[in-house]
């Protein structure tokens, strides 16, 4: 386990550039499964997911080398068995080998996901999907065992009753290598499923319709890679270096952006008053002024993102006004809450699940602790701001989902050290 060590009150300066897509890498990597040829992703982030869903890929006796922000993976000799639980409950993402390895071989035997704990997050959907599609899905304990070996999958209509990115994510994994046509409703938008999508055209599936509520697959037998797929910038990343540029920055350039990806949170931080310069794929921060506060929603894509809500709430203690953010998505997710009032943040949830934040000037040096990767990078900004030192316990959650954390904030001229300590 890691600790960080912060001496924060300093004002950064200079330029950050963002890697790929953690939410996008953890569905492509599964989905890389499904070629009968290596496949090589490029621009993917050096981070603790990407580590932890290669030892599951080693299970399967795939074979993955990475290095230099290029990940090959060789899935010719892959064996199919019961996926080691240890590795799979370390992150969420892992249930897409449910998706994958059934469409690859009409069988999964996967243990229930780990990740982050910020609430409930049935699988229901999922399984029905796959049951659509013609498997036989049993659950013992916590372990999911999926079969179509019998008749094999076969495409059909899939209704989703509310927007998950998993379970559009896990149907077409699984309709990809399905007979005939899947047609899902209701899917989610989000650009990592734009991403997953290219990804499987570029190998010869023939998926229509991603970015919208509806995605028509018509069911292929082979998929081949031609050519390296770059991943693509990671939206979360971004939004958490914006706020970080606003909230303790002195002109911060952030580079390698999609804007189009980005335009919830650049508009609640135009709202906020934040003075932002935005060029095709990079954003100038200016120094910030006087800040008002907002009311920020969470909602699924093209809305406010919930990974984003907990890296702006330090920015919002630096408003003149109170803020409130209500996330309608996971409104358990306020791990950070109790961790910031350590900070002397003035925040506080209410009745209603809603989290207040009340203008706080001064923040100071405390041992606080990241209970999740979003809620890790709120307490590194905070620390930033705070004069002191902050130690940020439990910060392998921040590195399963931030690349090279360390040496781009020093860029930044921060004073932050990692520390591994032995378990």
């Amino acid at each position: 386990m890691s600790i960080m060590k912060i001496n924060g009150g300093r004002s950064l300066h200079g330029d950050v550039t963002i890697g790929g897509a953690k939410n996008s890498v953890v569905a492509l990597i599964p989905a890389a499964v499904l070629a009968d040829n290596p496949v090589k992703l490029d621009m993917v982030p050096d981070i603790l997911d990407v580590h932890n869903l290669m030892l599951i890929l080693q299970s399967m006796n795939v074979s993955s080398y990475f290095a230099d922000g290029v990940l090959q993976i060789d899935p010719t000799e892959i064996k199919t068995g019961h996926l080691p639980s240890k590795a799979i409950k370390k992150l969420r993402a892992s249930y897409y080998f449910m998706g994958s390895l059934l469409g690859k071989f009409h069988r999964a035997v996967v243990s229930f996901p780990g990740g982050d704990n910020i609430g409930p997050r049935p699988i229901d959907q999922h399984i029905r999907a796959f049951e659509a599609l013609g498997a036989h899905v049993t659950e013992n304990g916590d372990t999911v065992y999926i079969d179509a070996t019998e008749n094999g999958l076969v495409g059909a209509p899939i209704f989703f009753e509310m927007v998950s990115v998993g379970a559009t994510i896990n149907a077409i994994l699984a309709a990809t290598r399905a007979r005939g046509v899947t047609t899902i409703h209701n899917v989610a938008r989000e650009p990592e499923i734009v991403d997953l999508v290219a990804f499987l055209n570029e190998m010869g599936a023939h998926i229509s319709g991603a970015g919208t509520d509806v995605i028509r697959i018509e069911g292929v037998d082979h998929l081949h890679q031609q050519q390296i797929h770059t991943v693509i910038p990671d939206r979360i990343e971004a939004g958490t270096y914006l706020s970080l540029a606003a909230a303790v920055g002195d002109g911060i350039l952030i580079k390698n952006v999609v804007p189009e990806h980005l335009q919830p949170f650049i508009a609640k931080l135009q709202e906020m008053g934040v003075d932002l310069s935005i060029n095709d794929n990079a954003i100038y921060v200016q120094k910030s002024g006087e800040l008002r506060g907002v009311n920020v929603t969470t909602a699924p894509f093209p809305n406010f993102a919930t990974d984003w809500q907990q890296p702006l709430t330090p920015l919002l203690l630096t408003a003149q006004s109170e803020s409130i953010i209500t996330d309608t998505i996971y409104p358990q997710r306020q791990k950070h809450v109790a961790q910031l009032q350590k900070l002397g943040a003035r925040i506080s949830v209410n009745d209603c699940n809603q989290i207040i934040v009340h203008p706080t000037p001064e923040l100071h040096g405390a041992v606080v602790a990241a209970g999740e990767i979003r809620a890790g990078a709120a307490l590194m900004i905070a620390g930033l701001m705070a004069d002191g030192e902050t130690i940020v316990e439990e910060s392998d959650n921040i590195l399963r989902g931030y690349d090279n954390i360390e040496r781009k904030l020093t860029d930044l001229h921060a004073d932050v050290e990692l520390i591994t300590q032995l378990d």
